[in-house]
């Protein structure tokens, strides 16, 4: 298995750029089953999930061809109907692939999806199967496999109990070639949605009011392809912008969108790192001291429970006590262990919530990344550390970092990748 040895206390500079996002390509690649015409990806993140979710595609009977910064996808009039559980099983959102087979063929059988420990078979899918039944499919469990079948789905009134990304961006999808309108309530109102809302629409969907509470869809026959851009992968652009302050270093992300991460620049202005903004980059400035800042993650525009993991790190650096309050996932915590054997002082109220006590110096120290977000939360640990620090399990960093050794490197980072 691969890993990272990286050799910590020195300082970074320069430029890096913002990749695709990974929670936007993930639902696009099976956005186009909806059609029978080629799509086109362009600025398609070269990370493991998208290698299992093109993989998953291929199984099914996509044609795939690679181009520069993405590919084409084409699946035709007859595709597979079930997931293969070799790939499911290894990619939670293998979940968005369920929804446009059962609105475009009729049926679709799969196993429970899969992932890291975040997103794993102990995430239900509750959700997804309500949203279907109320658009009219059977749902039939057996041997370790959901069978969904619908002669023709209809539009439905919908309420989600929890707040859900990929379950509001999966009904939405699945509600495009239903018979008749489909409103739902209580959506998610992460950016990844309307830019997927925006993409179907000029393809011939009939969408309104995606980004907020409730969208609206009136089911349409069929919709054709075209291109697709991912958009900037606004929890890369955040992590990196807490990298920058926690190294204390000066660093320029481009290719990004400011305006999508307005919960944690707030919060990085009130704790004392100074940061200068454009329409498609952020340019952070050595902080001289940091200050101590308590958060509670929330759904969008809330600060992310993706950023919660790297902004904990952040917050040994900082003079005096900040709570962290994880609201989303009751795992996410659990890698504050790894830090405290490093040297932070991290004090676990409940799986919830915990309190950081800074400034303390880390010390290098032997990791296993445990999840794609703690993972590279252990990346900026090792950095920030004095000494040598070496973090197995670097399969979870790659699901969601493109090249992300490579691109710290240019910065000046001291880290190398090992077999």
């Amino acid at each position: 298995m691969p890993k990272f040895i990286i050799q910590g206390g020195h300082p970074l500079n320069g430029v890096i750029s913002v990749k695709g996002a990974k929670n936007s390509a993930l639902k696009i690649i099976p956005a186009a089953l909806l059609s029978e015409e080629p799509l086109t990806i362009g600025n398609l993140p070269d990370i493991e999930d998208i290698h299992i979710s093109l993989a998953l595609a291929e199984d099914l009977g996509a044609a795939i061809e690679r181009t520069a910064d993405g590919c084409r996808l084409h699946f035709k009039k007859t595709v597979k109907q079930e997931l293969t559980p070799a790939l499911a099983n290894k990619l939670r959102a293998s979940i968005m692939f369920v929804g446009p087979l059962l609105a475009r063929f009729g049926e679709v059988k799969f196993p429970h999806p899969g992932g890291c420990v975040i997103g794993a078979g102990t995430r239900p899918i509750d959700l997804f199967l309500e949203g279907f039944r109320a658009m009219g499919a059977s749902v039939k469990i057996a041997d370790g496999y959901y069978h969904l079948q619908a002669k023709q789905l209809r539009g439905c009134r919908y309420f989600f109990t929890t707040i859900s990304v990929t379950g509001t961006e999966s009904l939405m999808m699945t509600a495009v070639l239903a018979q008749g309108q489909t409103i739902l309530q209580n959506c998610a109102m992460e950016p990844e949605i309307p830019a997927l809302a925006d993409y179907l629409n000029s393809q011939g969907a009939k969408i309104k009011g995606a980004g907020t509470p409730t969208i609206t869809i009136d089911g349409v026959e069929k919709i054709s392809a075209g291109h697709f851009t991912v958009i900037p992968d606004r929890i890369e652009a955040g992590t990196l912008a807490i990298l920058a302050a926690a190294t204390r270093s000066a660093i320029t992300i481009t290719d990004c969108r400011p305006d999508h991460l307005t919960a944690l620049l707030t919060v990085l202005r009130k704790i004392g790192v100074d940061f200068t903004l454009g329409p498609d980059w952020i340019q952070i400035d050595h902080a001289a001291r940091l200050l101590p800042y308590n958060v509670k993650t929330h759904e969008y525009p809330g600060f992310p429970t993706d950023l919660q993991s790297p902004y904990t790190v952040l917050m040994t650096q900082a003079a005096g006590a900040s709570l962290i309050h994880e609201t989303i996932y009751d795992r996410r915590l659990l890698f504050t262990d790894m830090l405290t054997q490093m040297g932070a002082n991290i004090i676990m109220c409940d799986p919830h919530r915990a309190v950081v006590n800074g400034p303390t110096p880390l010390y290098g120290h032997k990791l296993t990344s445990p999840d794609l977000r703690a993972g590279i939360a252990m990346v900026i640990a090792g950095l920030i550390a004095q000494g040598r620090t070496e973090i197995d399990n670097i399969y979870q960093i790659d699901r969601g970092y493109d090249a992300i050794d490579e691109r710290l490197r240019q910065l000046g980072a001291r880290i190398e990748r090992y077999d």
